[in-house]
């Protein structure tokens, strides 16, 4: 079960990251040079990661803006 536990906490910490590189993406335009990666299957899973990150930011502020807690300034 510890095992189990581990691998959701890893993926959870994972697809934190991934919505951080989303936000930055958003508010700087700065994103990770994937050109740089030689092998296309780490390119084009890297490019889902990024791409799971930015569905998640966008769900989000969906959410967020939807909400009466939350205005927009």
């Amino acid at each position: 079960m510890a095992i189990l536990g581990k691998a959701v906490h890893f993926s959870i910490d994972l697809a934190l990251i991934s919505v951080c590189l989303a936000g930055v993406k958003r508010n700087t335009g700065l994103t990770p040079k994937l050109d740089s990666i030689e092998d296309t299957h780490i390119r084009g899973y890297m490019l889902k990661y990024l791409n799971l990150g930015e569905s998640c930011y966008d769900y989000t502020v969906a959410s967020l803006g939807s909400s009466k807690y939350f205005a927009r300034k």
